[in-house]
């Protein structure tokens, strides 16, 4: 999965170890990527790379601690404006993170999901008092009632849904381009299993009971918050498709053949492989599709 490639050891016992800390942040040969609104700084080119910084030479801003690697290299991201750099250009995940290699791939979606938290979560749930960041950038604390806080994770369900003849089922949201098309997906609600969320979900968008769910793989979404968890799903064809108008305008199934014709002649654009919708799909048709964008 293109966002699930990170190489680091996280080192989460080290998150509360404030001379570790210290000692890593001093240590030259730390590295460090800036990170703002969801971008970083990424040298564009052949071989696409993160801009990584020793603490010298970085902003000033709120510090996250994202691992250690295999020689002991420390890494950190630092929420602050990105900093002009020859040869590099802003850039976040949807233009980059199935080009960056593993290690800048995982570093990055570390890096943006815990800005992103950090953002959108300042201030205690509870009692409404400002937050402050603990454990290396993973927790938040609130200092009036002393209640932790972690990141948020929404966890939502893709599923790639086939019949006996091997067909797929693709189907196009209300607000869509006429020419995309995905496979179907939803969040897990409260008290129901990942299998039972899979046959909810393509009961609701387009009325087909499906059977022999199983588990395939996930990646994080940090766009904003979720966690894809990927299943396949056997359907009956002999039910029509019935789409919630709310959520699905149009669905249909397709051979290897019948896709490949819709993409060959435009009518369907074929999906980056980013995201993991791309990635089941193309398990199913056994490698890339015809067309496939670069991200």
């Amino acid at each position: 999965m293109a966002l699930a490639r990170g190489t680091l050891d996280r080192a989460a016992d080290r998150r509360g170890d404030d001379a570790f800390l210290a000692a890593a942040w001093d240590d030259p040969r730390t590295r460090v990527v800036v990170v703002r609104r969801g971008e970083v700084n990424v040298v564009v080119g052949d071989e696409p790379a993160l801009v990584l910084l020793p603490p010298g030479d970085a902003p000033s801003g709120d510090r996250y601690f994202l691992g250690v690697d295999g020689d002991g290299v420390a890494y950190f991201a630092v929420a602050a404006p990105l900093p002009v750099v020859e040869g590099a250009d802003p850039a976040g995940l949807r233009r980059v993170g199935a080009l960056l290699p593993d290690r800048d791939s995982g570093l990055m979606t570390h890096a943006v999901s815990l800005e992103q938290w950090h953002e959108t979560h300042t201030h205690c749930p509870r009692c409404g008092t400002r937050t402050e960041i603990r454990q290396a950038g993973h927790v938040r604390r609130c200092p009036n009632d002393e209640s932790d806080h972690f990141p948020r994770l929404d966890p939502a369900v893709i599923m790639l849904v086939t019949d006996r003849d091997d067909r797929v089922l693709l189907a196009r949201g209300p607000q869509w381009p006429a020419d995309r098309r995905s496979i179907l997906a939803g969040f897990v609600e409260p008290g129901e299993s990942l299998e039972q969320a899979v046959a909810r979900e393509v009961r609701e968008e387009v009325g087909l009971s499906v059977r022999d769910v199983r588990y395939l793989g996930s990646q994080p979404w940090p766009l904003p918050q979720s966690l894809m968890i990927g299943f396949t799903a056997v359907a009956d064809a002999a039910e029509p498709i019935v789409p919630d108008p709310v959520e699905i305008r149009d669905a249909a199934w397709y051979t290897r053949d019948e896709l490949t014709e819709a993409i060959a002649s435009g009518r369907i654009v074929a999906p980056g492989p980013l995201s993991i919708a791309a990635q089941l799909i193309m398990r199913w048709y056994g490698g890339p599709l015809p067309k496939m964008p670069l991200f």
